[in-house]
Protein backbone atom coordinates (compact mmCIF):
# COMPACT_ATOMS: atom_id res chain seq x y z
CA UNK A 1 0.00 0.00 0.00
CA UNK A 2 1.09 3.77 -0.61
CA UNK A 3 1.26 6.22 1.90
CA UNK A 4 -1.63 7.73 0.96
CA UNK A 5 -3.78 4.66 1.40
CA UNK A 6 -2.67 4.20 4.79
CA UNK A 7 -3.38 7.54 5.51
CA UNK A 8 -6.61 7.10 3.77
CA UNK A 9 -7.00 3.67 6.10
CA UNK A 10 -6.00 5.51 9.28
CA UNK A 11 -8.17 8.30 8.85
CA UNK A 12 -11.21 5.55 8.08
CA UNK A 13 -10.39 4.18 11.40
CA UNK A 14 -10.69 7.14 13.43
CA UNK A 15 -13.98 7.95 12.28
CA UNK A 16 -15.22 4.20 12.52
CA UNK A 17 -14.09 2.91 16.22
CA UNK A 18 -16.45 0.41 15.91
CA UNK A 19 -14.75 -1.38 12.60
CA UNK A 20 -12.89 -3.58 14.86
CA UNK A 21 -15.63 -5.29 15.50
CA UNK A 22 -16.82 -5.92 11.84
CA UNK A 23 -14.55 -8.01 9.50
CA UNK A 24 -14.07 -7.44 5.91
CA UNK A 25 -16.66 -8.05 3.76
CA UNK A 26 -19.05 -8.43 6.63
CA UNK A 27 -22.32 -6.19 6.80
CA UNK A 28 -22.47 -4.29 10.20
CA UNK A 29 -26.37 -5.38 11.30
CA UNK A 30 -28.51 -3.12 14.26
CA UNK A 31 -32.09 -2.66 15.63
CA UNK A 32 -33.80 0.14 17.23
CA UNK A 33 -36.57 0.56 19.01
CA UNK A 34 -38.56 3.92 19.62
CA UNK A 35 -41.49 3.70 22.23
CA UNK A 36 -42.95 6.16 24.27
CA UNK A 37 -45.42 9.59 24.09
CA UNK A 38 -46.78 9.34 21.07
CA UNK A 39 -46.15 13.69 20.24
CA UNK A 40 -42.63 12.89 21.46
CA UNK A 41 -42.68 9.62 18.77
CA UNK A 42 -43.77 11.35 15.95
CA UNK A 43 -40.87 14.15 16.59
CA UNK A 44 -37.92 11.64 16.60
CA UNK A 45 -39.40 10.59 13.31
CA UNK A 46 -39.21 14.12 11.58
CA UNK A 47 -35.41 14.24 12.97
CA UNK A 48 -34.64 11.12 11.30
CA UNK A 49 -36.45 10.54 8.47
CA UNK A 50 -38.53 13.63 7.57
CA UNK A 51 -35.96 16.03 8.04
CA UNK A 52 -36.15 17.72 4.58
CA UNK A 53 -39.37 16.78 3.98
CA UNK A 54 -42.23 19.05 4.14
CA UNK A 55 -45.19 16.11 5.06
CA UNK A 56 -45.52 15.38 8.64
CA UNK A 57 -44.81 11.46 9.41
CA UNK A 58 -48.16 9.98 10.42
CA UNK A 59 -48.55 8.21 14.03
CA UNK A 60 -48.15 4.45 14.59
CA UNK A 61 -51.08 2.52 14.85
CA UNK A 62 -49.59 -0.63 16.82
CA UNK A 63 -45.58 -1.68 15.65
CA UNK A 64 -44.01 -0.24 12.89
CA UNK A 65 -41.28 -1.35 10.90
CA UNK A 66 -38.60 0.29 8.27
CA UNK A 67 -34.80 -0.35 7.95
CA UNK A 68 -31.99 2.00 6.72
CA UNK A 69 -28.53 1.41 5.05
CA UNK A 70 -25.21 3.47 4.78
CA UNK A 71 -21.62 1.88 3.71
CA UNK A 72 -19.10 2.43 6.35
CA UNK A 73 -17.02 2.96 3.18
CA UNK A 74 -16.23 3.34 -0.15
CA UNK A 75 -16.61 -0.10 -2.32
CA UNK A 76 -17.77 -2.27 1.14
CA UNK A 77 -21.60 -3.75 1.50
CA UNK A 78 -23.75 -1.54 3.19
CA UNK A 79 -24.20 -1.24 6.90
CA UNK A 80 -28.12 -2.25 7.80
CA UNK A 81 -30.22 -0.91 10.48
CA UNK A 82 -34.09 -2.03 11.57
CA UNK A 83 -35.92 0.65 12.66
CA UNK A 84 -38.90 -0.41 14.88
CA UNK A 85 -41.25 2.01 16.10
CA UNK A 86 -43.99 1.17 19.48
CA UNK A 87 -47.57 2.61 18.78
CA UNK A 88 -50.39 3.56 21.47
CA UNK A 89 -47.87 4.78 23.64
CA UNK A 90 -48.21 2.53 26.95
CA UNK A 91 -51.58 0.05 25.87
CA UNK A 92 -49.56 -1.62 23.43
CA UNK A 93 -46.67 -3.07 25.59
CA UNK A 94 -46.94 -6.33 25.09
CA UNK A 95 -45.60 -6.00 21.19
CA UNK A 96 -42.23 -5.22 23.05
CA UNK A 97 -41.66 -8.98 22.71
CA UNK A 98 -41.93 -9.05 18.90
CA UNK A 99 -38.52 -7.04 17.95
CA UNK A 100 -36.39 -7.55 20.99
CA UNK A 101 -35.27 -11.36 20.53
CA UNK A 102 -32.33 -13.64 21.55
CA UNK A 103 -31.41 -13.41 18.13
CA UNK A 104 -30.67 -9.69 18.01
CA UNK A 105 -30.13 -8.85 21.50
CA UNK A 106 -26.94 -8.21 21.52
CA UNK A 107 -26.74 -5.44 18.56
CA UNK A 108 -30.47 -4.10 20.11
CA UNK A 109 -30.72 -0.23 21.45
CA UNK A 110 -34.03 1.12 22.67
CA UNK A 111 -35.05 5.08 22.51
CA UNK A 112 -37.27 6.11 24.94
CA UNK A 113 -39.53 9.12 23.69
CA UNK A 114 -41.12 11.14 26.57
CA UNK A 115 -43.12 14.23 26.21
CA UNK A 116 -41.81 16.96 29.17
CA UNK A 117 -45.44 19.14 27.88
CA UNK A 118 -47.27 16.39 29.82
CA UNK A 119 -45.32 16.08 33.31
CA UNK A 120 -47.95 14.41 34.90
CA UNK A 121 -47.86 11.72 32.26
CA UNK A 122 -44.55 11.05 32.39
CA UNK A 123 -43.05 8.81 35.29
CA UNK A 124 -46.20 6.67 34.48
CA UNK A 125 -45.16 6.38 30.93
CA UNK A 126 -41.58 6.08 31.45
CA UNK A 127 -42.24 3.49 34.36
CA UNK A 128 -44.13 1.25 32.35
CA UNK A 129 -42.09 1.06 28.78
CA UNK A 130 -38.82 0.10 31.08
CA UNK A 131 -40.05 -2.45 33.31
CA UNK A 132 -41.83 -4.19 30.18
CA UNK A 133 -38.56 -3.87 28.58
CA UNK A 134 -36.52 -4.99 31.18
CA UNK A 135 -38.69 -8.34 32.12
CA UNK A 136 -38.53 -9.26 29.13
CA UNK A 137 -35.16 -8.99 28.43
CA UNK A 138 -34.23 -10.39 31.79
CA UNK A 139 -36.35 -13.66 30.23
CA UNK A 140 -34.47 -13.52 27.18
CA UNK A 141 -30.92 -13.59 28.91
CA UNK A 142 -32.66 -16.45 31.64
CA UNK A 143 -33.15 -18.61 28.35
CA UNK A 144 -29.36 -17.53 26.98
CA UNK A 145 -27.96 -18.88 30.64
CA UNK A 146 -29.28 -22.28 29.50
CA UNK A 147 -28.81 -22.57 25.93
CA UNK A 148 -26.19 -20.85 25.26
CA UNK A 149 -24.44 -19.06 28.38
CA UNK A 150 -21.39 -17.90 26.82
CA UNK A 151 -23.63 -15.40 24.86
CA UNK A 152 -25.41 -14.47 28.16
CA UNK A 153 -22.36 -13.63 30.10
CA UNK A 154 -21.02 -11.89 27.16
CA UNK A 155 -24.05 -9.65 27.20
CA UNK A 156 -23.89 -8.71 31.26
CA UNK A 157 -20.13 -8.14 30.97
CA UNK A 158 -20.72 -5.82 28.05
CA UNK A 159 -23.20 -3.63 29.84
CA UNK A 160 -20.86 -3.87 33.31
CA UNK A 161 -17.61 -2.69 30.90
CA UNK A 162 -19.63 -0.01 29.31
CA UNK A 163 -21.15 1.60 32.61
CA UNK A 164 -17.25 1.49 34.27
CA UNK A 165 -16.00 2.96 31.33
CA UNK A 166 -18.43 5.76 30.54
CA UNK A 167 -19.64 6.87 33.89
CA UNK A 168 -17.21 9.97 34.99
CA UNK A 169 -42.12 25.88 29.31
CA UNK A 170 -42.66 25.94 33.16
CA UNK A 171 -41.37 27.93 35.64
CA UNK A 172 -37.32 27.45 36.27
CA UNK A 173 -38.01 25.27 39.64
CA UNK A 174 -40.60 22.59 37.57
CA UNK A 175 -37.97 22.40 34.14
CA UNK A 176 -34.79 21.98 37.30
CA UNK A 177 -37.37 18.75 38.99
CA UNK A 178 -37.81 17.10 35.79
CA UNK A 179 -34.39 17.79 33.97
CA UNK A 180 -32.41 16.33 37.23
CA UNK A 181 -34.76 13.36 37.71
CA UNK A 182 -34.27 12.67 33.83
CA UNK A 183 -30.54 13.06 34.35
CA UNK A 184 -30.42 10.35 37.18
CA UNK A 185 -33.05 7.87 35.34
CA UNK A 186 -30.96 8.02 32.43
CA UNK A 187 -27.83 7.64 34.16
CA UNK A 188 -29.18 4.69 36.27
CA UNK A 189 -29.93 3.14 33.01
CA UNK A 190 -26.60 4.23 31.04
CA UNK A 191 -28.77 6.07 28.78
CA UNK A 192 -28.16 9.24 26.34
CA UNK A 193 -30.79 11.80 27.46
CA UNK A 194 -31.74 14.18 24.60
CA UNK A 195 -33.94 16.71 25.24
CA UNK A 196 -35.71 17.83 21.24
CA UNK A 197 -38.40 19.46 19.53
CA UNK A 198 -38.92 20.81 15.77
CA UNK A 199 -35.45 23.22 16.04
CA UNK A 200 -33.61 21.60 13.48
CA UNK A 201 -30.46 22.28 15.25
CA UNK A 202 -32.12 20.22 18.09
CA UNK A 203 -33.40 17.88 15.60
CA UNK A 204 -29.48 17.25 13.84
CA UNK A 205 -28.44 16.62 17.53
CA UNK A 206 -31.56 13.65 17.51
CA UNK A 207 -30.09 12.44 14.59
CA UNK A 208 -26.09 11.78 15.56
CA UNK A 209 -27.00 10.02 18.14
CA UNK A 210 -29.63 7.61 16.34
CA UNK A 211 -26.58 7.04 13.76
CA UNK A 212 -24.09 6.59 16.72
CA UNK A 213 -26.69 3.71 17.71
CA UNK A 214 -27.67 2.24 14.27
CA UNK A 215 -24.13 2.30 12.51
CA UNK A 216 -21.84 2.87 15.11
CA UNK A 217 -20.45 6.40 14.03
CA UNK A 218 -18.74 8.68 16.75
CA UNK A 219 -21.34 9.57 19.55
CA UNK A 220 -21.13 13.56 20.09
CA UNK A 221 -19.23 14.62 22.86
CA UNK A 222 -20.90 17.81 23.47
CA UNK A 223 -22.87 18.22 26.96
CA UNK A 224 -25.52 20.79 28.14
CA UNK A 225 -27.06 20.39 31.20
CA UNK A 226 -28.31 24.09 31.72
CA UNK A 227 -32.01 22.85 32.77
CA UNK A 228 -33.25 26.32 31.37
CA UNK A 229 -31.71 25.11 28.10
CA UNK A 230 -32.89 21.48 26.08
CA UNK A 231 -30.56 18.70 27.40
CA UNK A 232 -27.64 16.78 25.52
CA UNK A 233 -26.02 14.21 28.04
CA UNK A 234 -24.38 11.27 25.59
CA UNK A 235 -24.13 8.01 27.88
CA UNK A 236 -21.52 8.07 30.26
CA UNK A 237 -20.89 11.55 30.14
CA UNK A 238 -22.97 12.58 33.61
CA UNK A 239 -22.08 11.26 37.02
CA UNK A 240 -24.19 10.98 40.38
CA UNK A 241 -21.95 14.25 41.63
CA UNK A 242 -22.74 16.44 38.61
CA UNK A 243 -26.80 15.24 39.27
CA UNK A 244 -26.45 15.93 42.98
CA UNK A 245 -29.41 14.86 45.47
CA UNK A 246 -33.02 14.57 44.53
CA UNK A 247 -34.63 18.19 44.27
CA UNK A 248 -36.21 18.09 47.68
CA UNK A 249 -35.55 19.18 51.40
CA UNK A 250 -33.84 16.98 53.83
CA UNK A 251 -36.89 16.65 56.07
CA UNK A 252 -39.07 15.89 52.87
CA UNK A 253 -36.98 13.27 51.92
CA UNK A 254 -36.96 11.91 55.52
CA UNK A 255 -40.63 11.26 55.51
CA UNK A 256 -40.22 9.55 52.06
CA UNK A 257 -40.36 5.97 52.38
CA UNK A 258 -38.23 4.16 49.75
CA UNK A 259 -36.40 1.54 49.35
CA UNK A 260 -34.17 2.06 46.84
CA UNK A 261 -32.63 5.03 45.15
CA UNK A 262 -35.06 5.00 41.44
CA UNK A 263 -37.88 4.73 44.34
CA UNK A 264 -36.86 7.95 46.11
CA UNK A 265 -36.53 10.30 42.96
CA UNK A 266 -39.98 8.61 42.18
CA UNK A 267 -41.92 9.97 45.08
CA UNK A 268 -39.67 13.64 44.75
CA UNK A 269 -40.78 13.78 41.19
CA UNK A 270 -44.55 12.32 41.34
CA UNK A 271 -45.15 15.38 44.81
CA UNK A 272 -44.43 18.07 42.41
CA UNK A 273 -46.38 16.00 40.16
CA UNK A 274 -49.05 13.90 40.79
CA UNK A 275 -49.26 11.46 38.26
CA UNK A 276 -52.25 10.07 36.05
CA UNK A 277 -53.61 6.34 36.21
CA UNK A 278 -52.24 3.76 34.29
CA UNK A 279 -55.56 3.51 32.57
CA UNK A 280 -55.75 7.23 31.88
CA UNK A 281 -52.09 7.40 30.20
CA UNK A 282 -53.11 4.49 27.80
CA UNK A 283 -54.46 4.96 24.34
CA UNK A 284 -57.62 4.11 24.34
CA UNK A 285 -58.49 4.75 20.72
CA UNK A 286 -59.17 1.23 18.35
CA UNK A 287 -57.40 1.85 15.33
CA UNK A 288 -59.28 -1.08 14.28
CA UNK A 289 -62.62 0.72 14.47
CA UNK A 290 -61.18 3.42 12.20
CA UNK A 291 -62.98 3.75 9.17
CA UNK A 292 -60.23 4.27 6.86
CA UNK A 293 -58.83 1.12 7.23
CA UNK A 294 -62.60 -0.57 6.68
CA UNK A 295 -62.11 -4.43 5.36
CA UNK A 296 -65.50 -5.59 4.17
CA UNK A 297 -64.58 -9.14 4.65
CA UNK A 298 -62.16 -9.31 7.65
CA UNK A 299 -64.92 -7.03 9.37
CA UNK A 300 -67.74 -9.39 8.80
CA UNK A 301 -65.86 -12.31 10.19
CA UNK A 302 -64.56 -10.56 12.98
CA UNK A 303 -68.16 -9.21 13.72
CA UNK A 304 -69.62 -12.72 13.40
CA UNK A 305 -66.56 -13.51 16.30
CA UNK A 306 -67.30 -11.21 18.81
CA UNK A 307 -71.34 -12.30 18.57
Amino acid sequence: DSLWDLAIAEVEKRENPDDDDVKPGEVWEKSILFMGNKNGRILTKLSYFSLHREESPKPTLALEYTFGRRARRHNTPKDLAHFWELGGGTSLVELIRIPITSQNIRSFAVVLVLDLSKPSELWTTMENLLQVTRNHVNKILTKLEKTNPEVAAEIKQRTRNDLQRDHPEFDSEMRKIISKTLRFVAHYYGASLVFTSKSEALLLKARVLINHLAFGYDKSKSVSVDPSKPLFIPAGLDSMSQIGPPPASDSDIGKMRANTPLELWKKVFEKTFPPKSFCDVQDTKDPAQDKQYAEYEVDVMRAQKNQ
